[in-house]
């Protein structure tokens, strides 16, 4: 062996088979949590057309039978042929919003819920904290919310405030 072959196999790194198939894993489950999404988080994802294709197929098929194992698996193969950092940070990104979303959401419950449970004063304070509410409407929804717990019925008017506070942008 010369030395030219000699710096060739040096600069090749050996990968064992049971590190090979823990990257076909990490990627077929890449893949699965990709079949996972709604259509429109796919459509954020970047990802060309073959690999787009692969993966609406797989969510038509049912996910018990045989084929859609193996369909994971040629979207898991398709996969080593592509870059998989630019989806894993498109699917993180994906997730933080999520996170964000279901934040935002528990403040206004939190928010909604002070108002449902308070006095008059509590409703002033945070009508003074968020200008953008209507006094007189907040306290419209205050008390159909005593009525209709007072009666047993559906809180309707709790889930119309929680829905007012969402559209004027409480955060």
């Amino acid at each position: 062996m010369n030395d030219e072959e000699f710096n060739l196999d040096q600069s090749e790194e050996w990968v064992s088979k049971t590190q090979l198939k823990k990257e076909s894993q990490a990627l077929k489950d890449l893949g699965e949590r990709l079949v996972s999404l709604s259509p429109a988080a796919l459509k954020q994802i970047p990802l060309d057309d073959e690999l787009f294709g692969a993966i609406n197929h797989a969510q038509q098929i049912n996910r018990k039978k045989d084929g859609y194992r193996r369909q994971l698996q040629f979207i898991g193969k398709l996969m080593r042929s592509r870059d998989p950092a630019p989806i894993t940070l498109a699917l993180d990104k994906l997730k933080g919003q999520h996170t964000e979303a279901n934040k935002h959401f528990h403040k206004l419950e939190q928010i909604r819920d002070k108002l449902l449970g308070g006095s008059d004063q509590t409703a002033h304070e945070i009508c003074q904290q968020y200008q953008q509410l209507d006094m007189q409407k907040i306290r419209q929804f205050q008390r159909q919310a005593r009525k209709q717990a007072e009666r047993e019925q559906a809180p309707t008017a709790a889930r119309q405030l929680f829905q007012y506070l969402k559209q004027q942008g409480v955060e």
